[in-house]
């Protein structure tokens, strides 16, 4: 694998931050390589160019090679993978060609749209699928015959598991996000959905802000021996670290420290507070909230502490509050999140703290949270250590409200595909009470408490990993190859642009 100052290469449009691609890499795409179709396709897009990511990322799908590639949000990935898509569908073929899953019915909307417009007058049809919403309108979609079905993993898998819908003839299978597909819980859907896949060789991506080592397990598990391609100057590998800050007013800290914790649901974190006080404040609203949290400080009686060093040695605590001093000698290998509920007073701390995590392989998220004057501390201690800070806005109410609902409906539902007939006849008797309480402001309130207890004791314990060797059938490593889609790497040569993607790739179709 390459690291490639894109400052010297062989850049389309602009420069390239931080490039790591292939060994075996492929020259990247210009707009007047693609054919005359993608072309005027990009044209009702409304795009002159094309960007880092598509120009990378388009000729391996083009060459039918599995692969990962790290981008951020709004860099232009949708259309890095839509666009090739577009140009494998046979419009002529009333099958589902190319599944793309995401995580929230947004981005499955948005992907679907742009899909429609790219399409323009091509003659593909594209169906958006997720879940709150009725059956009926995505089954029409089916049976019109929809070539790029796009949705979450749970709507998807009721689907294919009510015969709705089928992927015989599946060519292209595309996990958009997949690391907030992670973190939403659709992982055991996704492994149910694995089993409708064709065994046949098809072609396999998969698009994550953050390559965490769950990311790279839950790719190995779908796609064929993937490359790795990265555009994202700010984890570059898998090991590094990501800096994130939020602006918050300093009367707010904790109700925005929660909100932040929702929508970034993190496996577990440790919690940096400057003071005693602090800690033991913030441990004590994220419990109140409903968090599986714990402070540790040295006024902590020594059995307290020895009972929050036994949870967090068994893995067993979810999230643990402590200033500088108490968290030293605590070594958490598996922690995903850094969060500083108050900026450090001295830079050489922030250093310390955002390198607890990140270890081993993983990658970590450091999130500051900052208000006022400490953003005068925190662009001190970046510039001291040359560290590239994300500002991501602050989560409202209404963004969390969204993302809860969407955990909550793919989780119900996931529960309801589990019920068997009997348990399914029994639920019956409870649909008319379900439907009236509804209709009552008053009694919408004993749903909402139903469901808010159905999210704390689901959501809010501490997810299980990924394992290395799932048994649910068939692992990518299983998918039969033609001869059209075996690989030959060794020897391979780099061929011009102008040829098609197979023969830039060195295999054989």
């Amino acid at each position: 694998m390459n690291a490639v100052d894109a400052s010297g290469g062989n850049t389309p449009s602009e420069q390239t931050p931080d490039l790591v691609e292939p060994d075996d890499s492929l020259p990247e795409t210009r707009m007047e390589d693609l054919e005359r179709a993608l072309q005027d396709a990009a044209a009702r897009a409304g795009w002159k160019r094309l960007m880092p990511v598509q120009a990378k990322t388009i000729p391996y799908m083009l060459a039918e090679r599995d692969l990962i590639v790290q981008a951020r949000t709004g860099s232009g990935k949708t259309g890095a993978f839509l666009l090739p898509i577009l140009g494998k569908i046979d419009p002529g073929r009333a099958d589902c060609q190319a599944l793309v899953l995401a995580p929230t019915r947004e981005l499955a909307n948005q992907v679907a749209k742009e899909a429609e417009i790219l399409s323009g007058d091509m003659g593909v049809r594209t169906v958006a699928v997720y879940g709150g919403v009725a059956y009926g309108p995505q089954i029409e979609g089916f049976k019109k015959g929809a070539h790029v079905v796009v949705g979450t993993p749970g709507r998807i898998l009721d689907h294919l598991e009510q015969r709705c819908l089928h992927l015989n003839k599946l060519a292209v299978l595309v996990f958009d996000e997949a690391d907030r597909m992670l973190s939403m819980g659709f992982y055991p859907d996704m492994k149910r959905l694995q089993g409708h896949l064709p065994r046949r060789s098809f072609a396999a991506y998969m698009f994550s802000a953050t390559i965490t080592p769950n990311v790279r397990r839950l790719a190995n598990q779908f796609l064929r021996n993937p490359d790795f391609l990265s555009l994202s100057r700010d984890v570059v590998h898998v090991a590094e670290v990501q800096h994130v800050y939020y602006m918050v007013p300093a009367m707010e800290k904790d109700r925005c420290l929660v909100r932040v914790i929702e929508m970034e649901n993190p496996d577990s974190a440790l919690i940096f507070c400057n003071t005693r006080a602090s800690a033991h404040y913030v441990a004590t609203v994220l419990q109140r909230f409903g968090y599986d949290a714990d402070e540790i400080s040295s006024d902590l009686p020594q059995k307290a502490r020895e009972d929050v060093m036994k949870r967090i040695r068994a893995g067993k605590l979810r999230f643990l509050v402590a200033t500088d001093v108490a968290a030293r000698g605590i070594d958490l290998i598996s922690l995903s999140h850094v969060f500083q509920y108050e900026v450090p007073e001295d830079p050489e701390s922030y250093i310390h703290r955002a390198g607890r995590t990140g270890r081993a392989g993983a990658a970590g998220v450091a999130v500051t949270l900052v208000a006022g004057m400490e953003q005068v501390e925190l662009n001190r201690t970046a510039k001291r250590y040359g560290i590239d800070m994300e500002r991501r806005p602050t989560p409202s109410d209404a963004d969390v409200q969204s993302i809860v609902a969407e955990r909550v409906t793919a989780l119900l539902e996931t529960k309801l595909r589990d019920r068997d007939k009997l348990r399914t006849e029994r639920m019956e008797r409870f649909v008319s009470l379900a439907r009236g309480l509804g209709e009552s402001a008053d009694e919408l309130r004993v749903i909402a408490m139903l469901l808010d207890d159905f999210y704390q004791e689901t959501l809010h314990a501490p997810p299980a990993p990924i394992p290395d060797s799932p048994d649910a059938p068939p692992p990518a490593s299983e998918r039969k190859q033609s001869p059209a889609r075996r690989t030959k790497r060794d020897g391979g040569q780099r061929q011009s642009k102008g040829r098609s993607g197979a023969e830039r790739s060195g295999r054989r179709r």
